[in-house]
């Protein structure tokens, strides 16, 4: 695939977090830097994610008006809370793709305003690379709420946003899908856990030495290859 033409990864990203249960009515982005400056790949407005296919995606601007796209679907504009990601991308050269969802687990932890504790080895990859946003700037739509999240981010990968959701921000697809699924897997695990005395963390030396290794680009890709065929299996699609 055409490194400036990611929309196949976001298409298995899509299908991805769609079976991951990641999807909450019109809420949720997910966008990938177009090959020009400036330009991004997204969904159209109303487009689920299930419904994602290499035809459906727009290549907008950081005004958010459409460059490009097939027109599969009749809407042929992108979600206004698009607008964040902007700010993310000006902030964050090193960023190619971001996954932003409400998942219900992640949302838990939102609403509660409790950060993601890396309490076990498969949320060792976010360990010192997860944010805390404590306070909701309301609806992502305007250059406020993308400034606040953008400087929230800093230079981490992935953020909890209070009574809000989740984002990532990778520098791939891949990346952004595979620590999007891991933050809300985790979540859940954080409120089983709570049940049975809570999460306790894991140790600092033992946490990076894992996340140095699960987060290289090699496991990153097999993960999200693995997850991608099986997602294309379920739609009786090739991966």
């Amino acid at each position: 695939m055409n490194a400036a033409d990611p929309r196949t990864a976001l298409t298995s990203c899509a299908w991805i977090l769609a079976d991951e249960g990641h999807e909450s009515g019109l809420a949720g982005q997910l966008t990938a830097r177009g090959s020009e400056p400036g330009t991004c790949w997204t969904l159209p407005l109303g487009v689920a994610f299930d419904e994602a296919d290499h035809a459906a995606w727009l290549l907008i601007d950081d005004t958010l008006a459409v460059r490009a796209g097939d027109g599969a679907f009749a809407i042929h504009e992108p979600n206004p809370a698009t607008r964040f990601h902007v700010w993310v991308y000006r902030a964050r050269p090193d960023v190619r793709a971001i996954v932003h969802t409400h998942p219900p687990a992640a949302s838990a932890l939102a609403a509660a305003g409790v950060p993601l504790v890396v309490g076990h080895m498969d949320a060792t990859p976010l360990f010192d690379d997860i944010a805390h946003l404590s306070d909701w700037p309301g609806l992502p739509t305007a250059d406020r709420e993308g400034e606040i999240i953008a400087g929230a981010l800093a230079d981490k990968h992935a953020i909890l946003l209070a009574h809000h959701g989740l984002l990532t921000a990778g520098r791939s697809v891949a990346e952004a899908a595979f620590l999007a699924v891991f933050v809300e897997r985790m979540a859940r695990l954080q409120l089983d856990a709570a049940g049975v005395g809570g999460v306790r963390p894991v140790d600092a030396a033992e946490a990076r030495r894992a996340r140095d290794f699960l987060r290289t680009d090699r496991i990153m890709g097999l993960t999200f290859d693995a997850w991608a065929r099986k997602a294309a299996r379920r739609r009786g699609r090739a991966a």
